[in-house]
């Protein structure tokens, strides 16, 4: 049941969604667009590829992204990278993984492959660690490969609970590794340029309000029937610390749409869009967190996520919206999810392959990410790639290896995905609770003065797996 309150919430928060429409619809009309690449240098890849040593690979999830993060790690470290060892639950992608690996590096030899994280990281001496697998199986292979004496690429978001994320960022420094993040919002070139265009030379003015959002359906209405697992996957493995459900055939890249296994949209795309905003505003936590919403639209479907969602972020001076409608018709296919940032000089609507930026009372200049075919062919032929973000993902990749090299922090440090993780994560916990407001303390990795709230930081594992600890 909505309440008064939260009714009149939402309807307040429906004036940015009704913003988003308008500017749709101002833009529509607007002529040309800039294509921009990627730079051809770049500091770190200069560092990477000066002082850069050989590094021994591994991945832990060959699945769709896993694979491509790898494939980056390959393009960029080139001959200095060597992928030793492949680990994922699913027999059938493992093998194909390798297959695909030993035709892209330069040593042309098939990885060592392993079901079972524990066992490769117990056996390989391994540098780099890269962690593909769903958002349930972060944490424990995140804080194993650290301890095993890796550097770490961790997929977003860091964790499905804030007491995760805290761990593996407490481990990180305890540590001294180099943990970087998939949040590539921050080595996205378009956005780069429209950070030091627009936002840090001022000419935006001040920005008081950011409205996030996504307009996809992710599976969200869709019915599923329980099946038996196929015989090359260990489905209990696949499972791990997360509650025991029916197997479903597409849980393969449709487990996003269960809470069981993630966070929802918000934890999905939202953390994208919450994160960007962040570091092109230079903020770290919020003051304030609230959300509302529910399975409002498809309240039949097997999957648990929300379909309707809004949180507000509330920072000093400065309030964030997370705006996501299963249900929606899609006004602006360019920007379908993005942040619209809103200064008192000018406004910027963004997402990871276009960027759009008017001045007040002045036109849109509007620029889109480029596809790099020239330089790598064979992203043109990458299964599943995302191509115009593909270039932003190198630029990430680079980062990361110069920060291996220098012992710094990466632009997408672990502690910046705990912030932008456990921000997500503590707005699903406040719809959970009809919407009441949490007041974040950081220092004491608590919700102020809300015991409920605090019983909900960690949650429950599945036996025999153990919950990490801070």
């Amino acid at each position: 049941m909505v309440s008064r309150r939260n009714f009149m919430y939402a309807g307040g928060l429906g004036l940015a969604g009704l913003a988003l429409t308008e500017n749709a619809k101002l833009r529509a009309d607007e002529p040309d667009i800039t294509v921009m690449a990627s730079p051809e240098e770049n500091a770190d890849r200069t560092l990477w590829e000066k002082e850069g040593k050989h590094l021994r690979a591994a991945l832990i999830g060959t699945g769709w992204y896993g694979k491509s993060d790898l494939f980056r790690l390959i393009q960029c470290g080139g001959e200095r990278i060597e992928v030793v060892a492949l680990c994922d639950v699913d027999a059938k992608v493992l093998e194909e993984a390798g297959k695909l690996v030993a035709e892209r590096q330069a040593s042309k030899k098939v990885p060592n492959l392993y079901r079972d994280y524990r066992e490769m990281l117990a056996n390989e001496k391994i540098d780099v660690c890269l962690i593909g697998t769903p958002d349930h199986w972060h944490a424990l292979p995140a804080i194993a490969a650290m301890e095993a004496g890796c550097d770490v690429y961790l997929q977003k978001p860091i964790g499905v609970d804030v007491i995760e994320c805290a761990a593996m960022w407490k481990t990180a420094r305890r540590l001294n590794r180099v943990v970087q993040v998939g949040l590539q919002r921050r080595s996205t070139p378009i956005l780069v340029d429209a950070k030091k265009k627009y936002i840090d030379s001022g000419e935006i003015g001040n920005i008081y309000h950011v409205n996030t959002y996504c307009m996809a359906s992710w599976h969200a209405g869709a019915k599923h029937q329980p099946e038996t697992p196929p015989a090359h996957l260990d489905f209990d493995m696949w499972t791990g610390p997360a509650p025991e459900r029916p197997y479903y055939r597409s849980l393969a890249r449709g487990w996003r749409a269960f809470m069981e296994y993630g966070n929802g949209l918000i934890g999905d795309m939202g953390v994208h869009m919450f994160d960007m905003s962040r570091w092109l505003l230079n903020v770290g936590w919020p003051r304030k967190i609230t959300s509302n919403g529910g399975r409002f639209a498809f309240p039949e479907s097997t999957t648990t996520i929300p379909d309707t969602q809004i949180a507000r972020f509330d920072f000093d001076n400065l309030t964030m919206e997370w705006h996501y409608r299963a249900w929606s018709e899609v006004l602006d296919r360019r920007l379908y999810w993005g942040s619209e940032i809103y200064g008192t000089k000018g406004t910027m609507i963004a997402n990871s392959t276009a960027c759009d930026y008017k001045a007040r009372g002045g036109n849109w200049k509007k620029v889109n990410a480029a596809k790099e075919f020239d330089r790598y062919p064979s992203d043109e032929h990458e299964p599943g790639l995302e191509v115009y973000v593909a270039g932003a993902n190198r630029a990430h990749m680079w980062n990361f290896l110069a920060r291996i090299v220098d012992r710094g922090r990466p632009v997408s440090d672990i502690e910046e995905g705990y912030i932008s993780t456990a921000c997500c994560i503590l707005a699903n916990i406040s719809l959970k609770l009809d919407g009441v407001v949490l007041e974040w303390d950081p220092e004491n990795i608590c919700v102020k003065n809300n015991p409920e709230a605090n019983q909900l930081l960690a949650r429950p594992y599945r036996a025999p797996w153990k919950h990490p600890e801070i």
